[in-house]
């Protein structure tokens, strides 16, 4: 599996999660420029931009480590992106973040940090 399987993979069972607890899937893998969100959602009426963060162990600590503050920006531009290429601006918006780890069955640990930056 390479690196953009395993992405995939996790955003998968993120986006499983987020469904089975009442969001709402907006969109996966928006792109603009060189910046990427994982997936958008609705929360009720809040649009939630969500990065998750995958990685088979836990061997080098919880994939949330893995969300620099450069990444926190660049997630805020493409939000910021996404918001005007949809003439949104009248809507609550928050970030989230979701990390996996798989246990010793490889069951998925999910970690879910609503309001994160």
């Amino acid at each position: 599996m390479n690196n953009r399987q395993t992405g995939n993979s996790g955003e998968d069972i993120a986006a499983e999660f987020l469904v089975n607890n009442g969001y709402s899937l907006i969109t996966r893998n928006y792109r603009y420029g060189k910046g990427e969100i994982d997936i958008i959602a609705s929360d009720s009426d809040i649009i939630v931009f969500i990065e998750v963060k995958f990685r088979k162990t836990d061997e080098y600590g919880s994939p949330l480590l893995a969300i620099t503050k450069n990444k926190q920006n660049q997630i805020r531009k493409v939000a910021l992106a996404y918001l005007t290429e949809n003439n949104i601006t009248d809507t609550d918006c928050r970030f989230d973040v979701i990390g996996i780890t798989l246990d010793k069955e490889n069951n998925p640990v999910i970690e879910h940090i609503q309001n994160a930056f």
